[in-house]
């Protein structure tokens, strides 16, 4: 693969938080894809065959993650704008990601039915695998992929957002100290490099995380050579209060349930159902740390909200707002664009939303928050399901069997109670609906990497 001083060609970095460039990363051309995915096959047999070997490497390099993290951390605060902290969290979530997965394998099963036969389920690596991340948590989301995938024995191509790639060849370059070569491949290009990725016939399994028209033309490029999917497509996840809510004691961890990441997290609340008699006070309640809370570049240690990563995404949070603003929303908070270089926007808490407004039934990924009343618990459910997106949802209450009662009328993949959009390794991660395809996380992720081989042979001689 040639470099972007080799090739001439390269793409501009831009901090979120200055409006100036950070850095540049190479343009890959479409037909420079044979070569790389070409060598992660010739890597596949070697590194598939020994499961110590794998565990010892994957190992090494959660060890070498952690060695690198303030060089990391500092680097994508500065092309993805989040709070250094919080920059920090995903390099070791990063590291911790690489060493759950090492640590797991797939179970051989035998299987009885009554005849003289010896039947066993084993499981095979399905080959190279193809990675496609988006911009909010960069380094995070990649882990998600590439170490289930190499954990099962495949190798991997991962391209990463032409908004934040820097942090992510870093990352690669670090891995590459304790990985065999080739065995992960990062990428960097604008389109249509990541749809001749996933349609590249040399691939045989493509995951993907990002909108869901994107993941809609992901599906569409693999079925042509048959290769299986996992897409995570986001999510407009609801928050559900209940009538005996202490409102005043949630509402920090509400609040941050939205705003974590500046709102870009595809399992945030994006949407908050409240109680018609405590709807004053909640919006209130979030309105006031809306109003206090400090936003900033994110290597300002006082920063808690940075800007939105990107020129594109700021204008459309801006749009969605100003819309739903004409249309009779009032903004209990924010509702603009903060002047000053960057992408930053006002934390924004919207009251009287209409409910089909777009900020509503849309994944607004920024920001933002509608808060809207209800009058019976079925019509808070009823507008929490009413939508294309089913990733997560919660229920907010005292009583903590009530919540759960109507936490499970919810159609999604996760809910929780009382708190929203923490996760587990262990646990697997699944949208319905638009939210996606397949599962992630914990063995159910490692095993979307794998193929069932049946093996039979007779129980005598």
């Amino acid at each position: 693969m040639r470099t972007f001083e080799e090739a001439g060609r390269g793409i501009s970095v831009t901090d979120p938080a200055t409006g100036e460039t950070c850095g540049e990363a190479p343009d890959m051309r479409p037909d420079e894809l044979d070569a790389v995915i070409g060598r992660a096959h010739r890597a596949w047999p070697g590194w598939r065959a020994d499961a110590a070997a794998r565990t010892h490497a994957l190992l090494g390099a959660a060890g070498a993650v952690e060695a690198a993290g303030d060089e990391l951390a500092r680097l994508l605060t500065r092309e993805q704008g989040k709070p250094l902290a919080e920059s920090h969290a995903e390099v070791a979530r990063t590291a911790a990601r690489l060493r759950y997965f090492a640590d797991l394998a797939p179970r051989t099963r035998r299987i009885g039915d009554g005849r003289p036969v010896r039947s066993e389920v084993r499981w095979r690596p399905v080959g190279p695998v193809a990675a496609i991340v988006p911009w909010n948590f960069p380094l995070q989301l990649a882990a998600a992929k590439f170490a289930p995938a190499l954990a099962a024995g495949n190798t991997m191509v991962l391209k990463p957002s032409p908004y934040t790639p820097l942090a992510t060849r870093l990352l690669g370059s670090v891995l590459a100290t304790a990985l065999p070569e080739d065995v992960l491949t990062v990428v960097t290009g604008r389109e249509p490099l990541g749809a001749r990725l996933a349609s590249h016939p040399g691939i045989r399994h493509v995951t993907f995380t990002g909108s869901v028209p994107t993941g809609r033309a992901v599906a569409e490029g693999a079925a042509a050579s048959l290769t299986r999917v996992t897409l995570e497509l986001g999510g407009n996840d609801a928050a559900v209060l209940l009538d005996d809510v202490d409102v005043e004691g949630i509402a920090d961890r509400l609040f941050w349930a939205a705003f974590r990441n500046c709102g870009q997290v595809c399992m945030a609340v994006k949407r908050v159902y409240a109680p018609a008699r405590l709807h004053a006070e909640v919006v209130e309640a979030l309105a006031r740390r809306a109003k206090s809370v400090a936003v900033g570049g994110g290597l300002d240690p006082e920063t808690r909200i940075g800007p939105v990563n990107n020129a594109p995404q700021l204008a459309r949070v801006a749009e969605l707002t100003g819309r739903a603003l004409a249309e009779g929303a009032r903004a209990a908070a924010g509702g603009h664009r903060l002047e000053g270089p960057g992408h930053f926007f006002a934390p924004t808490i919207l009251t009287d939303v209409p409910p089909d407004s777009a900020v509503v039934t849309e994944e607004q990924f920024g920001p933002v928050l509608p808060v809207l009343p209800y009058g019976s618990v079925d019509e808070a459910v009823d507008a929490a399901n009413g939508t294309g997106f089913g990733l997560g949802g919660s229920v907010w209450g005292t009583d903590p069997d009530r919540a759960e009662a109507v936490a499970d009328r919810l159609e999604c993949g996760t809910a929780w109670i009382n708190h929203h959009a923490e996760l587990s390794l262990a646990q697997p991660f699944a949208g319905i609906k638009d939210s996606g395809v397949g599962v992630a996380g914990g063995p159910w992720g490692l095993y979307g990497n794998l193929r069932p081989f049946v093996v039979h042979r007779p129980e005598g001689p």
